[in-house]
């Protein structure tokens, strides 16, 4: 699974933004996918979650301003921030968990993709 995330950009404090991630490559064998930032000098968080019955789940932090949505499939993740903040400023990372079925029993892999970058100023 490779996977192209998009839609950063420098926006004012209660402004919005929406990141895209395409996904390509066994898109079938996604079973969830999330949001991660990591700001400057942090720990990369976890955003956002959904999984293929479509399952949503916030860090608290974001709770009611974020949402995730993704198409039928898994061909585009999305994110809608609204009411961003400065201290939302960081490099968002989209990621997908798999799951293959082989004979030799299932293998589970998750994926990154490459990050984009959100400026919130003040």
């Amino acid at each position: 699974v490779q996977l192209q995330a998009s839609g950063g950009g420098l926006v004012q404090a209660g402004g919005s933004l929406r990141l895209s991630c395409a996904a390509s490559g066994s898109i079938f064998s996604i079973t969830s996918m999330e949001w991660h930032r990591q700001a400057a000098g942090k720990q990369r968080e976890l955003v956002a979650s959904i999984t293929s019955g479509g399952a949503t789940n916030y860090a608290a932090a974001v709770k009611g301003r974020f949402t995730i949505s993704r198409d039928n499939g898994w061909d585009t993740l999305y994110l809608q921030m609204n009411s961003l903040k400065p201290e939302d400023t960081a490099v968002y990372y989209c990621r997908a968990h798999s799951m293959r079925d082989f004979d030799s029993g299932p293998v589970v892999q998750a994926f990154w993709g490459q990050g984009t970058l959100v400026t919130v100023s003040s």
